[in-house]
């Protein structure tokens, strides 16, 4: 008897457990024979493919558009723990082809230290061709990369203009988030701000976006309704996790193409320079020395020989102290660059960034009483090192 009492307990478990889960509910135990087994296996189906509605043709022509262009870059480097031994690592991102040259642009931090000679680099096409590429040029400051692969018989992709973009507007992200090649996803411009990436490197107009943008999206192209480029995706809100928490950021397009011919030719960006040191303008300020305009950049200072000093621009010639620090005042006041009004040091930089040396600009100036307009060709900033 002891023997079966095991059994009588998970017997009583088994039809208490039925009892309050089936039959509490009206459910009837159904006996084995009435499963049949039919000989065909009938089933609804739909007619036959329904058309794609507008929406859907737009997502998949701009898909078949641009995918050729978006590659998989694969940097390895080679680097040293604390007994020098070797430590290599690997990093992902997307790049696109820019011209027939195999130009492919792509972030600076997917190609970091591949740049030297302990590091290469990898492309993956879209077709699974495989090229090793060389870096051509870089600027870690807008965090910008150019590199080449051997292959000319490309799809260059379109560049755009982000010059007009609207919150609302839809835009597409196509990269290989988690290596995951040739994935698109859908979303718009959720705002157009500045932000600041881990690096310290700065990023004007932003193109902030709820597509989903993943590790391995990095340096891949942001597109508008028509495929073309509008902004290099490169920067996730995260929340603390290592995935997308539906914000993402991208370097507009514009920012780039004033880059673009520079990494190519040079290697570096040749980064615009007026040739003057100013000194920003407060309401205050102008009350006190008698300014036509209580905002801009007072020149103190023109380098000699530089494009303000070649256009006739002049700095101060009177000495004065600012607290502790002496300046010189009595020069030129920028209130204007081309048809942005220049009331701080981050307007004029940003205006800056969306030129190269030797672009031609017009600065408006308070020189006294006298308002002018005043030609400059920009020259080129020593480089940082």
């Amino acid at each position: 008897m002891k023997a079966l009492r095991p059994v009588v307990l998970i017997v009583a478990v088994v039809v208490g457990f039925y009892w309050y889960t089936s039959h509490r509910a009206g459910i009837p135990l159904l006996p084995a024979h009435w499963i049949t087994r039919p000989t065909h296996l009938e089933l609804t189906q739909a007619a036959g493919p329904d058309a794609l509605s507008a929406e859907e043709q737009n997502n998949v022509e701009v898909y078949r558009k641009v995918v050729p262009s978006v590659v998989n870059v694969t940097s390895r480097t080679v680097a040293f723990d604390f007994f020098y031994g070797i430590m290599p690592q690997e990093g992902q991102g997307s790049g696109f082809v820019i011209d027939k040259q195999g130009h492919i642009v792509t972030n600076y931090h997917v190609i970091a230290g591949a740049e030297g000679r302990g590091g290469n680099l990898e492309v993956t096409m879209s077709n699974r061709k495989r090229y090793r590429a060389a870096v051509v040029g870089y600027d870690p400051s807008h965090d910008l990369a150019v590199i080449q692969i051997p292959e000319r018989d490309l799809t260059p992709i379109t560049l755009g203009d982000s010059g007009h973009l609207l919150v609302g507007m839809k835009v597409f992200a196509i990269g290989n988030p988690f290596g995951l090649s040739g994935t698109m996803t859908r979303g718009i411009i959720s705002s157009i701000r500045s932000v600041r990436e881990a690096n310290g490197a700065a990023i004007d107009e932003a193109i902030q976006t709820d597509a989903a943008i993943n590790p391995g999206n990095s340096g891949g192209p942001l597109l508008n309704a028509r495929g073309e480029v509008i902004g290099i995706n490169t920067l996730i809100a995260t929340g603390g996790a290592e995935q997308s928490a539906g914000i993402g950021f991208a370097i507009p397009i514009n920012a780039a193409k004033a880059a673009l011919n520079d990494l190519v030719q040079y290697g570096h960006m040749r980064r615009p320079s007026l040739g003057v040191r100013t000194i920003p303008v407060t309401p205050e300020l102008a009350q006190q020395i008698g300014l036509s305009a209580d905002y801009g950049l007072l020149i103190s200072q023109v380098v000699p020989g530089g494009p303000a000093d070649r256009a006739g621009l002049r700095g101060g010639s009177e000495r004065a102290y600012l607290g502790n620090t002496q300046v010189m005042l009595g020069g030129d006041l920028i209130v204007g660059l081309d048809d942005t009004s220049i009331e701080t040091q981050q307007d004029l930089a940003r205006v800056m960034n969306q030129h190269k040396a030797g672009d031609k600009v017009t600065l408006t100036i308070y020189r006294g009483k006298r308002k002018m307009q005043v030609p400059v060709t920009l020259g080129e900033a020593p480089q940082q090192t």
